[in-house]
């Protein structure tokens, strides 16, 4: 499978999408990308110590506090720290890890494709929902 029927793939499949670093301040990309992912019909999980809800919605602290499946694990955090994030994904049982523009980690990448998750990285969710939705 290459990567454009991955992406379209995770689109169509993965309804419900932790987003681990999800800030309520409107002015941060990841406040911007999971308001359209609820928009458009998906359930967003906000996954940030720092806050005590997004959107009216629960925060949690970690993805393994969620307490329900996850189907993907969309990430706002430094490269230095999606590692730990994608490790977790896969403890969790997500089907998929979406590193954000900018986000990049080959070697959590590669453990999360041998975990069997499908991966994207370093792309802009939004983004690629705009060009194959």
């Amino acid at each position: 499978m290459n990567k454009q029927e991955e992406i379209k793939q995770i689109l169509d499949e993965c309804k419900t999408i932790a987003v681990v670093g999800l800030s309520s301040n409107p002015m941060r990309p990841s406040n911007g990308v999971a308001s359209f992912m609820q928009k458009k019909g998906y359930k967003v999980i906000p996954v940030n110590p720092n806050e005590s809800e997004v959107f009216g919605i629960k925060s949690y602290q970690t993805l393994s506090s969620i307490g329900e499946k996850v189907d993907l694990v969309d990430i706002f955090r430094r490269s230095e720290e999606a590692g730990s994030v994608v490790d977790e994904a896969i403890e969790i049982g997500a089907k998929a890890v979406w590193l954000q523009e900018g986000v990049i980690d080959e070697a959590a990448a590669e453990r999360a494709e041998k975990a069997g998750l499908l991966v994207v990285m370093d792309r802009c969710w939004l983004k690629d929902y705009i060009k194959y939705v």
